[in-house]
């Protein structure tokens, strides 16, 4: 997991939500903003930091 810890706009802690988030949004049942509303993500940056991130760390591991 290397979604930030806080938001970088607003500075609320949201990487304690990740997890989750990604577990319940990617199996398809449910639709990523109504996980994000569950999880009581309510402003806009938090919730762009939480939908548009991924994970690069398999990406960039072979070069280091």
């Amino acid at each position: 997991m290397m979604i930030p810890v806080r938001c970088f706009t607003c500075g609320t802690v949201i990487g304690e939500h990740y997890e989750e988030f990604e577990a319940r949004a990617s199996e398809g049942d449910e639709d990523p903003a109504e996980v994000l509303d569950d999880l009581g993500i309510t402003r806009h940056c938090c919730r762009r930091m939480m939908v548009s991130h991924t994970d690069l760390v398999d990406v960039v591991a072979p070069y280091q």
